[in-house]
């Protein structure tokens, strides 16, 4: 009797599975093709994703070596870069933004570069340590004429300590006292840079020199 009612079972279970394959069947087959679909898709994106950034690794390098060319090329790095930054992802967008400024203040267009720096400071996209430092270059650049006040609140959250570029920072803090007359306030910041252990060695030795000018010393 037993087997009775597993041959029953069989049959039933058998029975249902061959009305779900006529009803469903059409369904299942489709959800399979699209499996596959959007694996090949998935596949024919990343490789068109590969070939883009290769393209564009291979235009960043080229420009690279005009900037690092005969002086003449300039221009041509220049607009390479600016193109680079208008047609790619944000990497490498930004990147191409910091190059092309550098380019444009060594050529004498400050104006141009602090705008650079400053879109890119603006950039939320933007990797944070590359928006601090491009916030960092453009305060250091107008240290010598823009407003202080201003330039101040922008350095402010960049010399925290537990900013990478804190350093970097003070020593433009401590600048700009020197040019508003403030040489104690100076001194002190160059004390603090100089006693830093974290701050790079080259930031250490610029703030001793300064100390030296000033008249202080590190102690």
């Amino acid at each position: 009797m037993a087997d009775i009612f597993d041959e029953v079972n069989e049959d039933l279970r058998a029975e249902r599975a061959q009305a779900l394959l006529k009803r469903y069947g059409g369904v299942l087959l489709a959800a399979m093709l699209l499996v596959v679909a959007g694996a090949a898709a998935w596949q024919g994106w990343r490789w068109w994703r590969d070939k883009q950034e290769m393209a564009l690794a291979g235009e960043f390098v080229a420009a690279m070596n005009r900037a690092d060319g005969r002086n003449t090329a300039k221009p041509e790095a220049i607009a390479a870069f600016d193109q680079l930054a208008a047609k790619s992802p944000d990497g490498y967008a930004t990147l191409a933004r910091l190059r092309a400024a550098a380019l444009k203040a060594d050529a004498g267009d400050l104006a141009g570069a602090v705008a650079l720096w400053d879109q890119v400071a603006a950039d939320g996209s933007a990797d944070p340590l590359l928006r601090d430092l491009a916030s960092l270059t453009s305060v250091q650049h107008q240290v010598p004429t823009a407003d202080p006040g201003t330039l101040g609140a922008r350095l402010a959250p960049l010399a925290s300590p537990d900013n990478p570029w804190h350093a970097l920072a003070m020593e433009q803090q401590a600048l700009l006292s020197i040019r508003m007359g403030r040489t104690a306030e100076a001194t002190d910041t160059l004390r603090r840079i100089v006693a830093d252990g974290t701050a790079p060695q080259g930031v250490r030795a610029r703030a001793n020199g300064l100390l030296e000018r000033l008249g202080g010393s590190a102690a």
